[in-house]
């Protein structure tokens, strides 16, 4: 029997702070793809270095090292998986900042399947997550349905480690880890395989 083909995900926090929950959300699916889910490789892609949308600073046809290096590593990937905090009922600046880069030129999300996932107050990043799906519609991102993952990060039981944003709550990994499979199955559909 022909083994499942590598699947490699990109995986973008709309937060810049690194002990952010939602942060430790990527962390966690990073750890899961490694030790429990084989056939998926997901790697966290930075977007802090990004420049505001300018297109003053495309020079023939050229973007600013920081995008360029940013286009490569979302360029070659089989997926997304966003972890989409919510800022008054939104997603947050940085995140739409870095799909308006991948959008320019080449449309880097065109035809890619994708997941959401988020921590945060009163919703658990909710609303974040219609306004991403929203973007990614004229994006022709493919996001998966099912199953949703919304942490309400400060309800009881603790979720997450205060000190770093590291996940620590067994049930909300085990959600994570679903999302991971279903992404994984939407991925391996879309592509025919």
């Amino acid at each position: 029997m022909a083994s499942k083909p590598i699947i490699k995900v990109a995986a973008l926090c709309g937060s810049l702070r690194k002990g952010s929950f939602n942060r430790g959300l990527i962390r966690s699916a990073i750890q899961l793809s490694e030790e429990s889910i084989t056939g998926m490789n997901v790697e966290f892609v930075d977007i802090a270095p990004l420049p505001f949308v300018n297109t003053d600073l495309e020079v023939d046809g050229k973007f600013p090292e920081s995008v360029e290096t940013f286009r490569d590593k979302i360029g070659g990937v089989d997926a997304f998986l966003f972890a989409s905090p919510e800022y008054n009922f939104s997603l947050t600046a940085p995140l739409k900042n870095a799909i308006d880069w991948g959008s320019r030129g080449t449309n880097l999300w065109a035809d890619k399947p994708a997941a959401i996932v988020s921590a945060g107050g009163m919703f658990g990043g909710a609303i974040s997550q219609c306004h991403l799906r929203q973007v990614g519609a004229i994006l022709d991102l493919h996001f998966i349905n099912k199953p949703p993952l919304f942490v309400q990060a400060f309800q009881q039981p603790p979720k997450f480690d205060y000190a770093n944003g590291d996940l620590i709550d067994p049930d909300t990994k085990e959600g994570l880890k679903q999302v991971l499979v279903s992404l994984q199955a939407f991925t391996l559909r879309l592509k025919g395989q």
